[in-house]
């Protein structure tokens, strides 16, 4: 497989298989994607593998949280305060094609709730990544991280797997820490489902549209 072919057949999935991944696989991936670029090669990533009873722990524990009505802070913010322009349309855009791929209606308010909260189950992936940096680094570390995240997810696609990196996995970064024992001066980035595909379901189906070359591109000479 090449990158081009990787980097093509990557997307985010949201229904995995009822199979386990090897962690020898796990493993490899990480072994891979450990040689991805970094300023003055700090390499700020520190991840955490979980599966079993200790992701079925953790999952439980944000279900629960959202549902009693605890409002998620991410360690970060990731977003903007306000929707501009292209980036609100394209929003709007995503978040439509994922409903109406799964025909949930706007009213359908409960629908679009457990949809939601699919997100802290990592979709029922087999295992979750969580990925960790220490506080006293940087704007530039975020981008290495998203060098080191991408590494990841084509070496996955690589593998035959299928991932979804997810900011909501990173909304109750206090229980993540706790949970594994991590300490409170270190950031939370995102978290990151991995497992087989299930290329049956409905919601696998669909695929976001990218924008062309000439609409962010400038050439100069």
């Amino acid at each position: 497989m090449t990158v081009t072919e990787a980097l093509k057949l990557r997307k985010s999935t949201r229904a995995f298989l009822n199979k386990q991944v090897d962690m020898e696989i796990v493993q490899r991936i990480l072994n891979t994607a450990r040689h991805a670029p970094s300023g003055v090669n700090t390499q700020p990533w520190q991840v955490a593998v979980v599966s079993g009873d200790k992701k079925r722990d953790i999952e439980q524990t944000m279900e629960n949280a959202f549902n009693s009505g605890v409002k998620g802070k991410m360690d970060y913010q990731y977003y903007p305060n306000e929707w501009q322009g292209a980036y609100k349309d394209r929003r709007r855009a995503c978040g439509l094609q994922l409903y109406s791929t799964l025909q949930i209606a706007r009213e359908d308010k409960d629908r679009q709730k457990q949809q939601w909260l699919a997100n802290y189950r990592a979709f029922d992936a087999p295992v979750v990544l969580f990925f960790f940096m220490d506080k006293v680094m940087e704007t530039g570390s975020f981008l290495d991280y998203g060098m080191f995240l991408q590494s990841i997810m084509l070496t996955a696609v690589e593998e035959g797997l299928a991932v979804c990196t997810q900011a909501a996995l990173a909304e109750y970064p206090q229980i993540v820490k706790e949970k594994l024992d991590y300490p409170n001066d270190c950031t939370l980035i995102c978290g990151m489902a991995l497992g087989y595909e299930d290329k049956e379901a409905v919601v696998n189906s669909y695929r976001t549209p990218r924008e062309e070359v000439d609409s962010f591109t400038k050439f100069f000479e």
